[in-house]
């Protein structure tokens, strides 16, 4: 899952997004709403948490671009201001849930995986893809039944593959969605290749297909039914 939290206030900022981190998401952070903007513009997120209160301006405002920018984006504003007429302006603007300040992490870790069930995987537990089963609450891969123990990054780069089945990925776009800003790209991306040699390495030993494709000087295509 990759997020993107909107806020202004550092400390909550950070303990949001350490405890996603922690939790295996890729994260990325915006302080205002001009960094949002741009965010939104270079990347694609399941996610956008949204605080109301930005320095240069309001969150709501940020609703429209999200809508424009993004295919398949959830958003969850937060605002100190529990008021009614905001709740329903940045519903009306497309906003999907509501959380006021002050609140729980453990609260808002469940609004966000249940956002994202909704949003990506239209409410469904389980995602499956032909011998591959996903339990998307425990993070969870089955492979005729038999459990399949993966690391984050590799639970991370099955489930994207399988979301993007039958389609070319380019390198670039694997490295950006699942290591975002953070890394400092180099041109041949071994670490690319050794989480796939890995993940596919796991997926045979316990009697899955390899359905992925290289595609010579591009990327990758994972293709099946």
């Amino acid at each position: 899952m990759k997020l993107l939290i909107v806020e202004d206030e550092i400390e909550l900022s950070y303990t949001i997004a350490d405890f996603f981190k922690k939790e295996g998401e890729l994260v990325l952070t915006a302080k205002d709403k001009a960094e949002a903007e741009d965010k939104l513009i270079f990347h694609q997120f399941d996610v956008v948490i949204l605080d109301i209160t930005l320095p240069d301006g309001s969150g709501i405002d940020i609703l429209p671009i999200i809508k424009q920018t993004q295919e398949n984006c959830g958003v969850l504003i937060l605002s100190a201001k529990n008021s009614m007429e905001d709740k329903i302006k940045g519903l009306d603007l497309g906003a999907d849930d509501y959380l006021a300040k002050p609140f729980h992490i453990a609260e808002l870790n469940s609004r966000v995986k249940a956002l994202v069930r909704r949003k990506i995987y239209k409410g469904e537990e389980i995602l499956q893809f032909n011998e591959i089963n996903i339990n998307l609450s425990a993070n969870q891969v089955y492979i005729n039944d038999t459990p399949l123990a993966l690391t984050k990054k590799e639970f991370a780069l099955l489930l994207y593959f399988i979301n993007n089945k039958n389609r070319v990925i380019t390198k670039e776009a694997i490295a950006e969605h699942l290591w975002g800003d953070s890394i400092d790209f180099s041109e041949n991306f071994d670490f690319i290749y050794t989480h796939i040699k890995n993940l596919r390495k796991k997926i045979l030993s316990i009697g899955g297909v390899d359905y992925l494709n290289t595609v010579h000087g591009i990327g990758y295509k994972y293709t099946g039914v």
